[in-house]
């Protein structure tokens, strides 16, 4: 008689051997990170708490107090060193008045923010000082975003209410003569170290006065730095630094944010230090690298609307000082023209920058603007005034990672008929993203001789240019 086999003890649910995972296809994993997206929750305001929050409740205790005692027009005269020093007995006064008792820690955090409060910008001072934040953005009082390394997060700063905000924003635009109220809602500023500003007040902003600000990096930065950050090659790098010791006309094209004014301040240190350069902005915010420079800013109209000096008007009469180069921060009109004639008069080696998305796109955008203008030119003529004027376009972009890269570079050849001709130099090529989320891509370059190398054989680069750009 056959005997079964004994049967084999039951296991437990964690004993199961797990089914076998299987990889999630691309197309599985994008919808899912769109299903994560579309359910994800996010804050809208900043939660200020700990520390700073303690010594913010303290600071608006104190403050009024501190106004009663102190004149603050003679305060303005003093400086931040000498206010503190000033201030220090008034606070121990009235934190005794309030029966406050700080720790030095927190007697000296709240001697900052106070004089941060009378002769700085407030909350924003802690932003501006910190070397990662490159971008702020202050959408009403209860909400402020920073960039740091190319992303956005929010920042754990409040103001008082709205009329604090205003008065900050206030305090920045009157420092270069701006003003900014419900009758002029728009300005246009900068700060002492070059930061660009620009502040939009209610009834245009709803949320209330909101404040952008564009920081500048301290270290002046070059084209050899661009290069070790990843934003070029260094064959790039090499073409760059000739087109701007050859005297080339360049356009820097890019969308908002992408590293125009940066490009453009280190191509500048390419200039010869014995040529005069004129730079045009509307806000002045570059910093040239030259001895022999000269910035000039607009005028925006007064109360009664007379007065405004525009970036056209400053063109005409910049080719009445004598200037080697010419150089404007941002063209965005019929100012286009002007300094179309004077890449045409013996100026070369200007340069500008605009906003577009392509080489080809800058083109079109310089022909449109020079028509939004009153002067009643041909459209074949205009692009013929483009195509003699410019020699290079390079075009900046931001990646979705935070990332700058200089993506194309570009000669302006000539004209074929009605159309603008081009010829890549360089180009960026997209490969793959990384698991950090990392993009990466390859610069190539396009292995045709450049059309501009006569210009930089008048120079003595034009076998470095050949070598650059085979």
């Amino acid at each position: 008689m056959r005997t079964q086999p004994p049967a084999p003890p039951p296991m437990d649910d964690d004993q199961f051997p797990p089914p076998p995972l299987t990889a999630a296809t691309p197309e599985e994993e994008a919808l899912a990170r769109l299903a994560e997206r579309a359910a994800a929750e996010h804050a809208s305001e900043a939660v200020v708490e700990g520390f700073e929050a303690s010594v913010h409740r303290i600071k608006e205790q104190v403050l009024p107090r501190l106004l009663e005692r102190v004149d603050p027009e003679a305060a303005a005269t003093l400086t931040k060193d000498e206010l503190s020093e000033e201030f220090r007995p008034i606070i121990l006064e009235v934190l005794a008045e309030l029966k406050i008792t700080l720790n030095r820690r927190e007697q000296f955090a709240l001697e900052k923010v106070l004089v941060d409060e009378l002769l700085g910008f407030g909350p924003l001072e802690e932003l501006l000082h910190d070397p990662d934040v490159s971008d702020i953005m202050v959408n009403g009082p209860n909400q402020t975003y920073v960039e740091k390394s190319g992303k956005l997060q929010l920042a754990k700063i409040k103001f008082r209410d709205e009329q604090h905000l205003f008065q900050i924003a206030q305090r920045i635009v009157n420092q270069v003569g701006r003003r900014v109220d419900q009758t002029t809602p728009l300005a246009d500023a900068r700060l002492k170290d070059g930061s660009r500003v620009n502040v939009i007040v209610p009834p245009l902003s709803l949320r209330g006065t909101a404040i952008s600000i564009r920081k500048f990096s301290e270290k002046p930065i070059t084209i050899d730095m661009l290069r070790d950050f990843g934003s070029m090659s260094d064959k790039m790098a090499t073409c760059l630094k000739i087109a701007g010791a050859s005297r080339m006309n360049i356009v820097i094209s890019g969308g908002t944010g992408s590293g125009k004014t940066t490009m453009l301040n280190a191509l500048s240190k390419m200039i010869d230090p014995g040529e005069r350069v004129l730079t045009i902005e509307d806000a002045a915010e570059l910093r040239l690298q030259q001895p022999h420079w000269l910035p000039l800013e607009t005028r925006p109209p007064n109360l009664e609307g007379q007065g405004a000096i525009t970036i056209g008007d400053l063109v005409k009469n910049a080719l009445r000082m004598r200037p080697d180069r010419i150089i404007l921060g941002e063209i965005r009109g019929a100012e286009c023209f002007d300094l179309l004639a004077a890449m045409n008069t013996g100026h070369d080696g200007s340069m500008c920058t605009l906003h577009a998305n392509s080489p080809r796109e800058c083109l079109g955008r310089m022909e449109n603007m020079i028509l939004m203008g009153d002067i009643k030119i041909p459209k074949a003529a205009i692009s013929k005034q483009i195509a003699d004027s410019v020699d290079l376009i390079v075009q900046v972009k931001r990646l979705r990672d935070g990332s700058r890269r200089t993506t194309n570079i570009t000669e302006v050849i000539g004209m074929e008929g009605d159309v603008i001709v081009t010829q890549e130099l360089f180009t960026y090529e997209y490969l793959d993203e990384g698991e950090d989320g990392k993009i990466i891509g390859e610069h190539r370059p396009s292995g045709l001789r450049p059309y501009t190398l006569e210009k930089a054989r008048q120079f003595g680069f034009d076998k470095a240019y050949l070598q650059a750009c085979l």
